[in-house]
Parts: C-alpha cells; sequence; structure tokens
C-alpha cells in the first residue's frame, strides 16, 4: 500500500536522495484479526466441500481443481488441499485462541477420516459420494470394494494428512476419540512399510518384505536399457522430498506421543541415507533405489542418475536427523555431498534435477514419436516436469555448522519476521466477500491443477489462503508478544 507523492516531493526527494514513495501505516491488530476471521468464514463456509479443500476453485464455484478437475463431492489430500488449509487453522488458532479456526480446522480433520484407506494412510483426493468416479477402499466402508488401497507418499500425500491429524490431535488435547484413532490406526502401518535398511517405499498396501541391507553402487549393466523394475514404486525413493517429509511427520509422532517407534524409525531413516550416498566420483544421492541400492528407472522420464534435488532434501533430512536422533554421524556425508553439488552447478547458478552416473554430465529428457529419450541438450525439454531447480547450498551449510557446533535447528528455518506493508498489502487485497482473489497470466508453474485457467480469469487458491492467514497469524503473534 503506497501514497502517491506530488511532483514537488518528487523533485525534492530526488535531489535529496530520499525514497519517492512513503508506506500506509499498517493495519491494526484488530483489523487484521477481523481480515483473518473474514477470509477464513468465505473459505470455510463456501469454498470447503464437507469440511476439506481442493487446489483451486473458480468465484462461481462452477469449476473445481485438484490434480484434475474435481468432481462436485470430491476434495484433495495432495498438498496444497485438506492438510495445508487444516494447518493454517490451527496456526491461526494458536495466534489468536479464537475457536472458529480450531473448528474449522476439525472439520478438515473429520473431512481426512472419511477418506482413510483400509492400508492406514490416503491416496490424493477422497470423494464423498459412494457413486462417485474416484472411490478407494476407505475404512468407512464408504468407499468401493474393488478401489485402491495403496497408501501413497509421494507427494507429501499421506504425511500431510497424518501430520496435520497427529497436531490436531494434540491441539484437542487427545479427547476427540475418532481423530486419536485414525492417527493410531495409520502409524503402525507406517512403520510396517520401513525397510530393514531404513528406507520407505513410494506407497504400501501392506508390511514390505525382507530384502538385503547394503550400500548403494553403480549398476554394472547398460542402465539405459535395462534393470527396469516395473513396480518401482515398491522400492527406496527419495523422489519429491520423501524422506523429509516421513521425517517431519515421525518427528510429530514422536512429539506428540513419546512413541519409542517413532523415534526408532528416524534412527534407520538416517542410517538408510548414509548407505544411499553414491560412491566416488558423485557422492549424492539418486531420486530411487531398487534392491540391490542400484539407482533405478521411475517414470518414463525419470532415469537411473544422481539427483540434484533429492540430494539436497537428502542433506536437509541428515542434518535434521542428526539434532533430533543426538547422532553426529548422521552429518559425516553432507561436506562431501555439498562439495560435490557445488562442482556440479549449471553454468546458470542452478541444479540440473540428474547428473548421468559417474561421468557426471547433465542430462535431460526429450520428446520424440515414442515417447521420451535420454539427451545432455537442455534446448528442448518438456514443459511439465522440473529440469533444473535453484540451489539451497548455502542453507545446507548454515544448517550442518549450527547441529555440528550443538546449536538448534530452528533459527535457521524460521520464518522471516511479517513485514508490516506486506501485512497491510495482504489485508488491502481482501474484497467484500472475504477472498483473496487470484489472476491467472497463464504461467503453467503457478497451477499445479489440470486444465489450466485462461489467462486473465480469476480464481480463489488454497495455497494462497493458507500462506496469507499463515503470514497474518505471525504478524498477530509478534504484535502480542513484540
Amino acid at each position: 500500500m503506497k501514497t502517491l507523492p506530488s511532483r514537488e516531493w518528487c523533485a525534492i526527494a530526488v535531489l535529496m536522495g530520499l525514497p519517492l514513495y512513503a508506506a500506509t501505516a499498517a493495519p491494526s491488530r484488530d483489523e487484521v484479526l477481523a481480515a483473518m476471521l473474514r477470509a477464513t468464514n468465505f473459505f470455510s463456509e463456501q469454498v470447503a466441500v464437507s469440511g476439506g479443500y481442493v487446489y483451486y476453485v473458480s468465484p462461481d464455484f462452477s469449476r473445481r481443481l485438484g490434480e484434475g478437475v474435481a468432481e462436485a463431492t470430491e476434495i484433495w489430500v495432495q498438498p496444497p488441499g485438506t492438510p495445508r488449509i487444516g494447518e493454517a487453522y490451527l496456526t491461526a488458532w494458536e495466534a489468536t485462541g479464537n475457536l472458529f479456526y480450531r473448528d474449522a480446522a476439525l472439520a478438515a480433520g473429520q473431512a481426512l477420516l472419511y477418506g482413510q484407506l483400509e492400508s492406514g494412510g490416503w491416496r490424493n483426493s477422497i470423494n464423498f459420494n459412494p457413486s462417485g468416479e474416484r472411490l478407494d477402499l476407505y475404512r468407512n466402508d464408504q468407499g468401493s470394494k474393488k478401489g485402491k488401497n495403496f497408501t501413497t507418499l509421494d507427494d507429501d500425500i499421506t504425511q500431510s494428512a497424518l501430520s496435520f491429524l497427529i497436531r490436531l490431535d494434540a491441539a484437542l488435547s487427545f479427547r476427540d476419540s475418532k481423530i486419536h484413532d485414525a492417527v493410531t490406526y495409520a502409524l503402525p502401518r507406517l512403520y510396517a512399510a520401513q525397510y530393514a535398511n531404513g528406507a520407505f517405499p513410494q506407497g504400501w498396501t501392506g508390511p514390505v518384505p525382507a530384502q538385503p541391507v547394503v550400500a548403494a553402487a553403480y549398476p554394472t549393466y547398460d542402465w539405459r536399457t535395462e534393470g527396469r523394475i516395473k513396480e518401482y514404486w515398491n522400492q527406496y525413493t527419495l523422489n519429491d522430498g520423501l524422506v523429509g517429509t516421513v521425517t517431519r511427520t515421525l518427528r510429530r509422532a514422536h512429539d506428540a506421543y513419546d512413541d519409542p517407534e517413532a523415534l526408532a524409525a528416524l534412527v534407520k531413516l538416517g542410517d538408510f541415507l548414509v548407505l544411499a550416498q553414491m560412491p566416488d566420483p558423485q557422492p549424492a544421492w539418486a531420486q530411487q533405489y531398487g534392491p540391490e541400492m542400484h539407482p533405478i528407472w521411475a517414470r518414463a522420464f525419470e532415469p537411473p542418475a544422481v539427483s540434484g534435488r533429492e540430494s539436497e532434501d537428502a542433506m536437509i533430512t541428515l542434518i535434521r536427523l542428526a539434532e533430533c536422533t543426538k547422532n553426529p554421524d548422521l552429518l559425516k556425508p553432507v561436506p562431501s555431498g555439498v562439495k560435490y553439488l557445488e562442482a556440479s552447478l549449471l553454468p546458470d547458478g542452478q541444479l540440473a534435477r540428474y547428473y548421468e552416473l559417474e561421468n557426471n554430465k547433465p542430462l535431460y529428457m526429450q520428446r520424440n514419436g515414442q515417447g521420451y529419450e535420454l539427451t545432455n541438450d537442455d534446448s528442448n525439454l518438456p514443459d511439465h516436469y522440473g529440469w533444473k531447480n535453484p540451489h539451497q547450498l548455502e542453507l545446507i551449510k548454515t544448517a550442518y555448522r549450527a547441529v555440528a557446533a550443538g546449536q538448534s535447528l530452528e533459527p535457521v528455518f524460521a520464518a522471516s519476521r511479517p513485514d508490516p506493508d506486506e501485512v497491510a498489502r495482504i489485508v488491502a487485497a481482501l474484497d467484500d466477500e472475504g477472498r483473496w482473489l487470484t489472476t491467472s497470466d497463464g504461467d503453467p508453474e503457478r497451477l499445479v491443477g489440470q486444465p489450466k485457467f485462461a489467462v486473465g480469469e480469476t480464481y480463489i487458491s488454497s495455497a494462497l489462503f493458507a500462506d496469507h492467514l499463515e503470514y497474518l497469524s505471525a504478524y498477530v503473534q509478534r504484535s502480542e508478544n513484540p
């Protein structure tokens, strides 16, 4: 929010080196509280379906998108769906003490309970219509007996749902028997999905089989054409931040229930990440490994390779695990991993998602008439995937030094102090109906759901709502406890 200066002031300001614009005073605490309440009232009453949420909704509610078009009776588990909104409600409740937010969080939790699978976790969506198109094998007998029972850890689906329910269970002082039962049903099945070496698969229907515990190694066969594993989702997975999100969930379980099994699972996961570091000349991590601990293929555009993004997640997770398990040995893989990634940065300063095994050339995919083909050329990349990513190496080094010195990681990963100007902008952007509207600019990275909104079309974003509500909550807490 800025005030427009006069021409005379502009001239004087230029001569004196002063800023041309003066920030408008930040809203009062009461004004922020009112904005939070108005936005949440609209979102929980108008956007919610049976307490749950999708990613995007058109202002007239005619279109609802998750990772695809959602039915009128369908919600999304995968972030930024229902768990993400539930977390924001709990944050608002903790900041304000207003039970309205806690009740909205409870409604979101109850929506997740409806779609919990018999295998213990969740898939990416939940349908409240027993005759709906996408129904899975729900515990509540309202799903389909022929539906899928594959609990997925892909894309933070089960982790986000379970983490939120653990937090909600604690917020309710463990007195809501249904919420507590959902957690105590899920956790043992998560523990049973951990392999003997400490790894987790991309998902499960039941306990995983016994497999040998060995260290990572390069394939001795032609990995371009051989060694494909059809059901790669049953193998050791790091893809899309899986080890970091599982760690967050296990830590919440340990903190909330003082659960020794959660701590044991964290210890084993740390052991796996040490084993999974590739040997020289590429001391980093792959997206997924087979039983012999060779990097393996996943989808047609996900080859065996060393992965920049997953390697960073592995190192951040090792640092967090070293802190929470009090095991400094988990820090040992980090210096060599950081040094390798620093030497592997692309000319633009980013990390490639993939580096070719042993020769370390950046590895990409391009489409041909039959599908995908491997290439070292980045001039014609498909736009549906993150082939390059900004690096986090300075953050990793700062976190490493903190834990190595016996310090807490909390200041390293803490959110920055809310900016009053940004608070003013967020409050001013709320319309008369209590909505934060987004106008599509056609950027495919801005919308996870398919199909996209047209350029210039407005929509309501769950991620934006959650981000704004949490930002305002942090501001309220700061104003109360400066």
